[in-house]
């Protein structure tokens, strides 16, 4: 048995020194460049001479900028991506800083140029560019407006959308209804990314997607009521959706890009600019300004939360007492957190009460699945002294479960198929929120080993039958909101193993093999942001301190004693807590494949300690 004891404090130590005082971790929720680009821009439209602000994110811009002019998504994603180019470019002119003849500017032209120019960038920034008057908007609307008012019954509508694509969708709907833009003195003149003029066919909805169009139109078609009247009254609905989903810091569900688009709708139907809402929603997403090496960082939304109950339950399992102090600010936090309000997730499960924890420090509304599963393992030694919170929490994530058998995030049964026919591009990760293989791995980990519930409940056979239903060939699972093979996989076999199934079914065979087959010659594991977008497991190229952690954690789970490749891998594990190098900074978590990647500054903290601790749990005197 290799002796983690070293390890282990060094990491207990880290997290007791980054404690807040309030008890909670509030690591970076770190999410490229985008809202940072956003974020100038918005500030330039709205007039708000915030200049300092505006400096800082030109220079966190620019030194993410790659030798060939373009800005990258995660390190080993080919030569670039253009529409992160595209809106870095955007950003640095409107910024006022940066002259088009900038030779950092004019190397990022002439890549966004070779790749196509602007019509080939991504649809979500096309919205964007087309608000800020630098595109054109179609000829008609993609979603009527109307889309809102049809009823629950009808085959695609309103909340047949995820809850975040419902945040981003409610504005969309009003802006591409009122085909708004708007520029200032100092818009800059993106005319010259386009290789052609013409813009017409710039938004490419294919002959499918007319279709679909064309059925929702015949659906809105039969609503009563005169077509006048029906588009002032959903123009109304969008309004109010938006407005009665505002939390307590004026953002709009605690998201940037929500709140952005918010904005930006409610100007178009005549707010003024200094309206205390939209003056408190830009303030919301100002809030949300965290420094990273010395520079602004404007955070898609906070992951307070989601950090504390991961640490407060790793710190745990390392046998840090639950009346630490430390254990016991960040579960008092905890408690404070949980939710007493009903949010949209009641359209779908209206049988069940509030009980759940969102992600950010501001959520009140929205909670999920994963975080309340990890706070409910932070607070379990402590639940008998509240046991209403410990109650309302089980019974929340036991009312979640799909009629699939898996586990969502935000919302039950909202995965309808017919919403991948939408002219948005990545509408599978954008529109739905389908069981996955992390989530109900978790969630039957979670469920079999803190609680008594009988192996033999329905849960747990149907989410069982779910988890063996839903292997990959190769062996893996595909995880969701992580990267991507290596934690669906780690999820699945924990889950699998805490509800009961044994390590010598094939299914876990398999999956331990695949585990087996991509370890790394030093001993870890490390999987590229490449795999979601492939939809198959593609290798780094080097090892991550969090893939290393899920890939040990689901070895040491399934087997009795300490393997070579456990070995190996505490070994690698050992050595690697304190480096710095790309591998620390590349995304571990995912949003939208191919699109928005997360850099957990909490994860290379929390997993290997959970890992080291469990192996010097398990294997003591082996």
């Amino acid at each position: 048995m290799i002796n983690t004891n070293k390890g282990i404090d060094w990491l207990i130590g880290k997290l007791r020194k980054d404690q807040s005082p309030d008890g909670s971790w509030s690591y970076p929720f770190e999410t490229g460049l985008s809202t940072d680009t956003y974020m100038i821009i918005l500030l330039r439209t709205m007039e708000l001479h915030d200049e300092e602000l505006i400096r800082m994110l030109t220079e966190r811009i620019l030194s993410r900028q790659e030798k060939n002019g373009a800005w990258k998504l995660y390190y080993d994603e080919g030569d670039g991506n253009l529409t992160a180019t595209i809106e870095c470019y955007y950003a640095l002119l409107y910024s006022g800083y940066y002259p088009k003849e900038d030779k950092r500017l004019l190397a990022a032209k002439k890549f966004i140029l070779a790749k196509g120019g602007i019509k080939e960038a991504g649809i979500y920034s096309k919205v964007f560019l087309a608000i800020t008057g630098q595109y054109k908007w179609p000829a008609f609307s993609p979603l009527p407006i109307e889309l809102i008012l049809l009823p629950l019954q009808f085959p695609i509508n309103f909340y047949s959308f995820s809850v975040f694509g419902r945040a981003n969708i409610a504005p969309i709907l009003i802006l591409f209804d009122k085909k708004f833009s708007i520029q200032t003195k100092k818009s800059p003149d993106l005319s010259d990314l386009y290789i052609h003029s013409d813009q017409d066919e710039g938004w490419g909805y294919s002959s499918h997607e007319r279709n679909l169009f064309d059925s929702i139109e015949e659906g809105v078609k039969n609503l009563l009521g005169l077509p006048d009247e029906l588009h002032r009254l959903a123009i109304e609905r969008a309004k109010n959706y938006m407005l009665n989903h505002i939390e307590p810091d004026g953002t709009l569900y605690s998201y940037f890009s929500s709140t952005h688009l918010m904005i930006f709708a409610l100007l178009s139907l005549g707010y003024k600019k200094n309206d205390p809402i939209i003056i408190k929603a830009v303030n919301g997403i100002k809030s949300m300004k965290f420094e990273i090496n010395g520079k602004p960082h404007m955070q898609y939304t906070t992951a307070t939360v989601w950090n504390t109950s991961l640490i407060g339950y790793a710190l745990q399992a390392a046998g840090v007492s639950p009346n630490d102090p430390m254990v016991q600010r960040a579960n008092r936090y905890l408690f404070t957190r949980q939710h007493q309000k009903f949010g949209d997730w009641v359209i779908h499960n209206p049988n069940s009460l509030p009980g759940g924890w969102g992600f950010s420090n501001v959520n009140t509304i929205n909670p999920d699945v994963d975080d309340t599963t990890a706070s409910l393992r932070s607070i379990s030694r402590i639940s008998a002294q509240n046991r209403q919170a410990w109650d309302s929490g089980i019974n929340w994530i036991m009312s979640m479960q799909n009629d699939d058998d898996g586990w969502p995030a935000f919302e039950k049964n909202t995965n309808s198929k017919l919403v991948e026919w939408l002219p948005l591009e990545k509408s599978e990760f954008f529109l739905l929120d389908p069981s996955c293989a992390d989530l109900t791995g978790r969630t039957l980990e979670f469920l079999g080993n803190y609680t008594n519930l009988s192996r033999n409940h329905e849960v747990f056979r149907k989410g069982v039958r779910w988890l063996l239903n839903n292997q990959e060939k190769d062996g893996s699972w595909y995880g969701r909101w992580g990267i991507c093979y290596i934690y669906g996989t780690w999820a699945a076999l924990t889950g699998l193993m805490a509800a009961g199934i044994s390590a010598g079914h094939p299914s876990v065979k398999k999956g331990v093999k695949w585990l087996h087959s991509i370890q790394n010659e030093d001993g870890g594991w490390g999987e590229s942001c490449k795999s979601d977008d492939k939809k198959e497991y593609v290798p780094l190229g080097a090892s991550t301190l969090p893939h290393t952690s899920w890939a040990l954690d689901a070895l040491i789970t399934v087997t009795d004693q300490p393997t070579k490749e456990i070995h190996k891998g505490i070994t690698y594990l050992l050595a690697a807590l304190k480096k710095e190098d790309w591998t620390t900074d590349y995304p571990k978590g995912q949003g939208m494949a191919g699109a928005f990647y997360i850099h957990y500054h909490s994860y290379r903290y929390i997993f290997p300690l959970i890992a080291l601790s469990h192996y010097q749990k398990k294997f003591a005197g082996a």
